[in-house]
Formats: structure tokens, C-alpha cells, sequence
């Protein structure tokens, strides 16, 4: 391990060094190349610098053992340096462990009311907007590229693209039921109601990995409904894309472009196609599943969002975070967090007994 740490630093300084040089900083692409690299390894170098200074304290107290007058003092922060190299020593671990190759693919997102009529698609909205809030706080750019609206404000589905730093190994565990308990505004009784919606999240499938065959491709045309501004029912834009062999569907609206909104539908198909071929390798090797395709069954309840007693609860973790409204405005953090770590820690438990 610690080799690994000599060399991962030994990277670092000659890209800080690099990153000054003109020639480096007028090639962009390079420049570029070298800062994201760079970014990569700062916190494992940051982590092994901090290793490094305990183990010399606890070198330079040792010495101090034979001193009458130190000897006590030293032996006590001995036993505290102890316990910090032995914590420095497992954070070292979990961020040697390698990373999800698709953990940097940008986000293809579906949002589905389920059970719960008007009261699931009232939260399937509130769920489209949480995740838009999300990555407005997080660096994320994320777009809306179909939306199916309800009388009341709701919608009965949504898909979503979202592009940034780690956009899929933030979002990825987001894939599953999302329950809520609350009153509806449709409940004139008070009673609480229990609904659901589902959300699936898959990484978008780069193009050599996936080829469709055009033949196999119904596309239909029609005009935009909903949040589409003045375009809207005025022209043929809106696409419905059908890949035959599966009878998977995509409906792209958010472009005035009709040429434009078939490339999204293009991408968004490729995608969910690379999504299900993913799972059918993952169900063939069992073994190694969770490693494969993350955390949870997209049929399991992940989350319960308990709005009369404000607090939400990650059931894949036991994890409870309380003030529902923050988490509603896209403070996402302490779930997405602690299931990364739990991610990795399984990662390494796995390489630690081959």
C-alpha cells in the first residue's frame, strides 16, 4: 500500500509542477488533462501527508521514552497517535479503492408517479425538483427533457439529464421506491397517506459501446406539450422514439428542434438499453452484483420522506436525517455521503478476501 502512496505522491508533485509551465498552460487540452488528474489524487495525497506527519510525531515521542521528564507526557500522546494512525491507515484504504469506471458518466434520470393516484404524482414532482435543487448546489447541470404534467401540479413522469463531476457516482444510488407520509392537499379529513414513485437512474452509454440499428427504430413526431414556452402546439418537434426488439420508449420535448430532440431520444435510449444489458450481465454473475450495478433493486423502498414528523429516513443504511424541507431543497449530501462510503467499504472488504 504505502508504495502505492509513494508513487500516487510522487504523480501529484510532478503535476503541480507541470500545471505552472507555459508550455503546458497554453496547451488547453493537456492543461486540462493535468488539473482534473491532479484534482483526482489530492485527497488520497493530503490523507498519506497526514500519515506521514503522525508517524514522525510518534517517531520523535519515542525518543522521548527514555527522558525522565518527558516520559510520561509522551507515552500518553503515543496512545493518541495510535488511535489517529490506525484512522489514517483505513481512510487510506477506502480511497485506494478503485473507482467505479462509470461513476464520471453523465445521468440519465426517469421520475414515475406509482402508488397513490394524484397524492404520488404531487411527490413525484416534489422529487423532480429536488434533484434540479441538488445539482444547482452541487455543480451539476441538469436539463428537463420530457415532463407528463398533472391537473394539480403533479406529474406522472419526468426524465432528466445530468452532466458534471461524478454526475452517476452521485446520483446513482438514488435508483429505487422513494415512499411519502404526509396529508395531501387533496385530503380534506386530515388522515396521513402513504405513497410511492419510483425513480431509476442509469449512466448515458457512450456510442461505441452500444450500437443501434436504425431498423429497428419506430420514431413519431408530434407537438410539444407542457413546459415548452411559446413552441409550444405550434410545431411538429416533440419525438417519441421506439426501439422495437425491447418496445422501449422515449419522448423528447424540451427542444424547439425536432432534430435536436431526436438526438436526445437517441441518447437516452442508447442509454436505458446499456442500462438493461448491464443488469442482465450483473444477473449472470450474482456473485459479484452489488459490485456490478450498485446499491438496491429498483423494486426495493430505499427512502421514506416523513413529512408530519419531519425527518427522512435511508433504509439501505438506517440512516435518518431530520428537517424533511432541507432535504425537499436538494440537501442531499448526508445520504449520497454515507452511501458512498458504505460503496466503498463493501469494495474493500470484497478486495481484502481475494
Amino acid at each position: 500500500m504505502f508504495t502505492k502512496l509513494e508513487s500516487l505522491s510522487d504523480r501529484f508533485r510532478e503535476l503541480s509542477e507541470a500545471i505552472a509551465q507555459p508550455e503546458v498552460i497554453q496547451d488547453y487540452p493537456r492543461y486540462q488533462a493535468c488539473l482534473k488528474e491532479r484534482s483526482s489524487l489530492e485527497p488520497v495525497v493530503e490523507k498519506y501527508d497526514a500519515f506521514r506527519r503522525v508517524e514522525q510525531q510518534i517517531q520523535d515521542n519515542r525518543e522521548l521514552l527514555s527522558d525522565p521528564l518527558f516520559a510520561s507526557e509522551a507515552e500518553k500522546e503515543l496512545a493518541d497517535l495510535a488511535v489517529q494512525r490506525e484512522k489514517l491507515i483505513a481512510d487510506l484504504k477506502l480511497l485506494l479503492v478503485p473507482p467505479d469506471p462509470l461513476d464520471d458518466r453523465n445521468v440519465i434520470m426517469e421520475i414515475r408517479a406509482g402508488v397513490g393516484g394524484e397524492e404520488a404524482a404531487l411527490f413525484a414532482g416534489d422529487l423532480m425538483r429536488m434533484y434540479l435543487r441538488y445539482a444547482d448546489r452541487n455543480q451539476l447541470q441538469a436539463s428537463l427533457l420530457s415532463v407528463s404534467d398533472t391537473d394539480l401540479g403533479g406529474i406522472n413522469e419526468a426524465l432528466l439529464m445530468f452532466s458534471g463531476p461524478e454526475a452517476f457516482g452521485r446520483l446513482k444510488f438514488e435508483s429505487g421506491v422513494h415512499c411519502v407520509k404526509r396529508v395531501p392537499v387533496t385530503e380534506s379529513s386530515g388522515r396521513i397517506h402513504t405513497s410511492t414513485v419510483t425513480v431509476a437512474v442509469f449512466p448515458e452509454a457512450q456510442e461505441v459501446e452500444f450500437t443501434l440499428d436504425p431498423a429497428d427504430l419506430r420514431i413519431d413526431v408530434f407537438h410539444a406539450s407542457g413546459h415548452g414556452g411559446q413552441g409550444v402546439n405550434t410545431t411538429d418537434s416533440a419525438v417519441r422514439m421506439t426501439h422495437l426488439p425491447t418496445g422501449l420508449v422515449v419522448t423528447c420535448q424540451d427542444e424547439r428542434s425536432q432534430l435536436e430532440n431526436k438526438a436526445k431520444a437517441l441518447r437516452v435510449l442508447r442509454s436505458r438499453l446499456f442500462d438493461r444489458l448491464k443488469e442482465e450481465q450483473a444477473a449472470a454473475h450474482a456473485e459479484d452484483r452489488r459490485n456490478q450495478i450498485g446499491w438496491g433493486e429498483r423494486s426495493d423502498r430505499i427512502r421514506t420522506y416523513y413529512f408530519n414528523h419531519d425527518y427522512v429516513v435511508d433504509h439501505r443504511l438506517n440512516l435518518t436525517v431530520n428537517r424533511t424541507a432541507n432535504v425537499m431543497n436538494g440537501d442531499l449530501v448526508p445520504f449520497i455521503d454515507a452511501l458512498r462510503l458504505a460503496e466503498k467499504t463493501e469494495k474493500m472488504n470484497l478486495l481484502n478476501r481475494k
